[in-house]
């Protein structure tokens, strides 16, 4: 076999295991609510970090674009909810005020 197809299989292994024994352990017993409320979080944490820094970026010289997006997207999520029309607002935002100014 292949030292690339051996490396793939390896690969593939210990990217795969940590994610198949909290998976066949977590059903075995019930978490605390207060972890579970933590645990509800953490999506919207992480999108929160790996967004944020590219909306500053994307624009570099014009960031007020990319603050008026993520308003948007913050506005209209808190009030509404969803997630597709604060994207697609936030986008539509970006873009206006990037031609109008």
């Amino acid at each position: 076999m292949s030292k690339v197809i051996i490396l793939i299989l390896g690969m593939m292994i210990v990217t795969y295991l940590p994610r198949l024994i909290p998976f066949l352990m977590g059903n075995q017993k019930e978490l605390p609510e207060k972890f579970n409320k933590f645990l509800s979080y953490i999506p919207a944490t992480a999108l929160g970090a790996l967004i944020l820094p590219g909306v500053f970026n994307a624009t570099p010289d014009k960031p007020i674009a990319g603050i008026v997006g993520i308003l948007f997207a913050i506005g209209y999520s808190w009030y509404k909810g969803g997630i597709i029309l604060p994207v697609i607002g936030a986008i539509l935002s970006t873009f206006i005020v990037l031609v109008a100014f």
